[in-house]
């Protein structure tokens, strides 16, 4: 009986270490196939496109303000009581049209003296130059240092400065838009006397709206007058289209450059209102993938091609970007190794755990 049993037992040690030998030689096995052989169960239904030369956009995003290229600021210029204000704030006016006014009698009542000491100061000077011998039909031929001296000694120069000066406050007595616009920063109430060092409103064209940003000095080659932009509100909504307006030629000291770009506002842009800035220059033709293309493999960039139904590793070199594509290198060219050819079909989604030589079951992309 104790004869049976050690046989059994050696045995049982004798498969066990057969089977731990078999075991240890399968996971070596593995690691001599290596990653790329070691392909994923399941199927893997991909989307691909056939890879061409297309007209690629590059695309820089900045940070800015949009300011009104037409901004006037407005204010009387006597104190009298405001006597009626038209409008209000966020109101849209025509240029000439009234915005305030204030009473006028006190300035009305002024004019009329204004206009008395005038007379009175011509006649004076007629006067003066009758007495020097000359006659009402000889003072256009008064010579000139002769009329000067006849102005300052009957006081007919200062008269008629403070009659321009009090016509000139009576003109502005009511305020009206300068141009096409909408009011804004109206606080002033009527009944009230006119603060004249401060402004009574802001009339601001938002049809001609400049956006402010900075580009980095690394950048700077990517502008050019002209160029498109598209600004967009951090408050939401919908983008509008403009171009690169002024180029500062000047770096400051953080390695920025101050650039300004027109935009067409549609009286839905307002001044100070901080948006994105994308602007955008074409570059030609380039090889073109969506972003969703590129996978990182170990640290590298690598696409994907379809070959028989098979996905094919790819390392590339993206160069250019913008919102949604990369520029590739181009495996054609004399002395690159990686990159890709025009004409491979180049897998776009369903390639995040894509294995080398997987098979895969491809949607064509229509571009």
């Amino acid at each position: 009986m104790m004869k049976h049993k050690f046989t059994w037992l050696l045995l049982s040690v004798a498969l066990s270490l057969v089977v731990a030998c078999s075991g240890k030689k399968s996971d070596a096995d593995k690691k001599e196939l290596g990653v790329s052989t070691v392909l994923p169960d399941g199927d893997n239904r991909v989307s691909a496109q056939i890879l061409k030369r297309c007209d690629f956009h590059h695309e820089l995003i900045s940070n800015g303000k949009v300011n009104a290229r037409s901004k006037a600021d407005l204010r009387f210029e006597t104190g009298e009581v405001i006597a009626r204000i038209y409008v209000k704030n966020g109101d849209r006016v025509r240029k000439g049209q009234k915005l305030a006014e204030l009473d006028q009698f006190r300035l009305e009542q002024k004019m009329a003296q204004a206009e008395d000491a005038l007379a009175k100061a011509s006649l004076e000077l007629q006067d003066v130059l009758i007495g020097q011998g000359y006659t009402s039909d000889d003072f256009s031929k008064v010579p000139a240092e002769t009329m000067k001296l006849a102005k300052v000694k009957s006081g007919y120069d200062q008269t008629k400065s403070q009659y321009e000066l009090i016509k000139r406050e009576l003109e502005h007595a009511t305020l009206v838009a300068p141009f096409d616009g909408i009011v804004a920063n109206l606080f002033a109430k009527p009944h009230n006397p006119a603060n004249t060092s401060e402004v009574f409103c802001t009339v601001i064209d938002t049809r001609g709206m400049e956006a402010d940003f900075t580009v980095l000095e690394s950048e700077l080659s990517f502008i050019k007058m002209g160029d498109k932009v598209s600004v967009t509100p951090y408050a939401g909504g919908d983008s509008y289209e403009g171009s690169v307006s002024e180029v500062n030629p000047l770096v400051d000291v953080n390695g920025m450059v101050k650039v300004k770009a027109a935009v067409n506002g549609q009286d839905k842009l307002f001044s100070g209102m901080n948006v994105r800035v994308s602007v955008r220059r074409s570059l030609g033709g380039q090889l073109v993938i969506p972003k969703t293309a590129v996978v990182l493999r170990s640290g590298k960039q690598v696409v994907f091609t379809l070959s028989n139904d098979k996905a094919m590793w790819n390392y590339v070199h993206t160069g250019l970007e913008n919102a949604t594509e990369y520029v590739v290198s181009d495996k054609s060219q004399k002395g690159i190794a990686d990159g890709l050819l025009e004409g491979d079909t180049v897998i776009i989604t369903g390639n995040l755990n894509l294995a080398h030589e997987a098979e895969v079951q491809a949607t064509m992309h229509a571009e």
